[in-house]
């Protein structure tokens, strides 16, 4: 993810930024009252950005997290097996 989309959605979330750093910013949110450090580089790895947004109270979309393969385990319905 971008690091320009993170920050967006951050504060699209009433998150505000609080304190600069040399690798790192500080954003919060101040309902919740969380503090999280986001990283500087242009691209942040989803991973990272899902555990962010949580930390900071914020739900990621369960859209984007949707995969199309099925379950494992589920039927399948080729007719090869």
């Amino acid at each position: 993810m971008k690091r320009g989309d993170l920050l967006r959605q951050i504060e699209q979330n009433g998150c505000v930024f609080i304190r600069p750093g040399g690798r790192h910013d500080g954003d919060q949110n101040p309902k919740a009252g969380a503090c999280q450090p986001i990283p500087r580089p242009r691209e942040i790895k989803e991973h990272l950005a899902r555990h962010i947004l949580k930390r900071l109270g914020d739900c990621p979309n369960p859209a984007s997290e949707a995969t199309s393969e099925p379950a494992p385990g589920a039927a399948s319905s080729s007719p090869l097996g």
